[in-house]
């Protein structure tokens, strides 16, 4: 399993993966320190043992008779033998090799020696790893029948067993430290890592210990900084959530108060069918129930196009508006002539491009130019004007000369359900909310005001300028 197929299954487990071999890799490098340290240590305490053996003999040599003398400090040297645990070699001559006392084959030294600067190495001697500390020195008075300087090389040798075992145990001592170190170390982290993620925890009791309808912000104001973000998150899901079951809400109320009565008339309606005798009465009845039956299809389709406009993800592309304009317009000219109306449209030349929801847009234009052509009336004028305003925003407006709405009334359009006292036709009062959401939706305003020179209706619907769509869609 990879890092974030860990860091999936649990943030404590990740964690403790990544930061485990760190530490081991810690430990390694502590040991090899420990052990160089050891090394180092134990060089030189024993170093300073072979160093002493060496001017012990060293101020035992004379060379008042001619040539060497050498009295061997034999007790100081059986008890540096016990102290090294091993075998203790030793080696006096001049450095021409003419007068040699001792171990002849002793290893030389890898460097040349420097006159009263010991020098230690280690090397081979009869089958046996020894350390070996040579000293030299000039001689005074040199040997008889030498004219210039001479010097006197004295070696003391020791086998490795007691260095060795003192090294070890520095060794083991120094891995004992820090496997309890690692040990401490890993269970702070271990802790440190548990109590980092109480919050966590915290959250997750909250959320699981909440009521399913509960959908007010949780509080982040006692969360650290870095669940902070995460809280803030879930509220705006929350938000999300809240805002769609309200749309839900909304849309049950609306069809509960729209169809409720439509369907109670229609089942008098044909109970009243049902009744007559009189072939004339009942084309009659049954003209009416037609009429209402599509009346109440316009307004649940009408509450459907509000809900989706409510609480539908967006799904914006780029589209011509001339071009929605101008299938408008063929659309409803049917049924403006119909009625009697004149129907226009006022609009570019050429395309021109936006981005938004077209479907949106078209139902609520659609809701504009239906409201003013049925209540417009024969004889009036109705037009569809588009336009690319000066800050590039683009702006649709229906205007009509019927009518209109009382001044004291426009404030209110807009508003779901309200239909103006002057109203003598059915209608569901969601034609206007529609077109309000939809602008919403996008980013823009509704403004309804009166018609040119105060007669008749202006319903506008400007939406923000949006960056220019390489693409049009249809």
């Amino acid at each position: 399993m990879n890092l974030l197929g860990w860091a999936r299954a649990s943030i404590r487990r990740f964690l403790l993966v990544l930061l485990l071999p760190g530490l081991s890799a810690v430990v390694v490098g502590e040991l090899w320190l420990g052990w160089r340290t050891a090394s180092e240590a134990a060089d030189a305490a024993y170093d300073r043992s072979l160093l002493g053996a060496v001017k012990s003999i060293d101020s035992s040599i004379s060379t008042a008779s001619g040539g060497i003398g050498v009295e061997l400090p034999y007790r100081m040297l059986e008890f540096f033998e016990l102290t090294a645990q091993g075998q203790v070699f030793y080696r006096v001559a001049t450095e021409d090799g003419l007068v040699e006392i001792g171990s002849a084959d002793l290893p030389t030294p890898p460097r040349p020696l420097k006159t009263g600067q010991p020098q230690f190495h280690e090397g081979a001697y009869l089958g046996q790893a020894v350390r070996v500390g040579s000293y030299a020195r000039e001689l005074n008075p040199p040997l008889a029948g030498q004219t210039g300087p001479q010097r006197v090389v004295i070696q003391v040798a020791e086998t490795l067993e007691a260095r060795n075992d003192f090294r070890r145990a520095l060794v083991l001592q120094s891995l004992a430290r820090d496997v309890l170190l690692m040990l401490a170390a890993t269970a702070l982290l271990a802790l440190a890592i548990a109590w980092a993620m109480r919050p966590l925890d915290r959250l997750r009791q909250e959320v699981d210990a909440r009521d399913p309808q509960d959908l007010t912000p949780m509080n982040d104001s006692g969360a650290p900084a870095e669940v902070r973000p995460l809280v803030q998150a879930i509220n705006h899901h929350i938000e999300r959530n809240r805002a769609q079951a309200e749309a839900r809400r909304r849309f049950v109320d609306d069809a509960s108060h729209q169809l409720r009565t439509p369907l109670t008339t229609l089942a008098t309606q044909v109970a009243f069918a049902q009744r007559e005798t009189d072939p004339g009465a009942q084309r009659q009845v049954l003209d009416t129930i037609r009429e209402q039956l599509d009346e109440t299809i316009r307004q649940t389709n009408q509450m459907l196009s509000l809900a989706r406009a409510d609480s539908a993800p967006p799904q914006r592309q780029a589209f011509d508006a001339v071009a929605l304009s101008e299938a408008l317009v063929r659309q409803w000219w049917a049924q403006a002539r119909e009625q009697g109306v004149d129907l226009g449209l006022d609009a570019p030349d050429g395309p021109l491009p936006l981005q938004g929801e077209p479907d949106l847009l078209r139902e609520a234009l659609s809701n504009l130019l239906h409201n003013a052509i049925r209540h417009g009336g024969p004889g009036c004028h109705v037009t569809l004007v588009l336009r690319r305003l000066a800050d590039d925003a683009v702006q649709w407006a229906v205007v009509d000369d019927g009518p209109g709405v009382p001044p004291d009334e426009l404030a209110r359009a807009g508003e779901r359900f309200f239909r103006g006292r002057g109203g003598t036709l059915p209608g569901s009062g969601l034609g206007l909310a529609i077109v309000r959401t939809v602008a919403q939706r996008h980013g823009g305003t509704m403004h309804v005001s009166a018609g040119p020179d105060g007669r008749g209706l202006s319903v506008s619907l400007r939406l923000p300028a949006p960056p220019a769509a390489d693409g049009l869609a249809g």
